[in-house]
């Protein structure tokens, strides 16, 4: 009895990797402060440092502009407010008027908790949604991952990563500035 194996016939296509960031790595966090000051003199706008724990001044250094985070809740505190208040005005005064003792039918102290409660309601969504809008998250894969030398960002070194979509990006003179920077390493992340 004879087997017969058919061919599946592939397509040989060899795919180069795409360069996506320089990754530099830097001993210290005087050092990488610094070189975050002259990258962002540099005229690089998609950039970011990553270190093991808040490093105190990177946002000035960086250029970071305030979050719009705050607007965001605020936004949406105000949404919750005022539905609050119509869904306490609309059921107590017009779609079912109930006179009790006397009273009011729209008397702002009763309808309170209600308010105050779906304007924080609201707020907490917008703050953890929006937080996580804002952040890309949840972001699964970042192609950082890949490197060995990236992986002790989380206990001793400090990173300085500029993206390859960043228009002053140049991986040759890229790469001349982070060494003339002070970095001990230039790693070039690719996908």
């Amino acid at each position: 009895m004879d087997t017969v194996v058919e061919e599946i016939p592939t397509t040989a296509e060899t795919t180069t990797p795409k360069v996506v960031a320089l990754l530099a790595e830097f001993p210290d966090v005087d050092s990488v402060v610094a070189a975050a000051k002259k990258v962002r003199a540099a005229g690089y706008e998609r950039w970011d440092v990553h270190s093991p724990f808040p490093i105190h001044g990177i946002d000035a250094a960086m250029g970071t502009k305030p979050t719009v985070l705050p607007w965001i809740v605020l936004a949406c505190g105000l949404s919750g407010m005022l539905l609050g208040l119509g869904l306490a005005i609309y059921a107590n005064a017009v779609s079912y008027k109930f006179l009790v003792s006397g009273k009011p039918f729209m008397s702002l102290p009763a309808f309170v908790p209600v308010i105050f409660e779906l304007t924080v309601l609201f707020s907490a969504f917008g703050a953890v949604f929006g937080m996580l809008a804002l952040n890309r998250l949840p972001m699964l894969y970042n192609p950082l991952f890949k490197s060995d030398r990236f992986r002790r960002v989380t206990s001793d070194r400090f990173f300085i990563v500029i993206d390859a979509a960043d228009q002053a990006f140049d991986e040759s003179r890229t790469t001349e500035l982070l060494l003339s920077l002070g970095a001990t390493a230039v790693e070039t992340v690719e996908d």
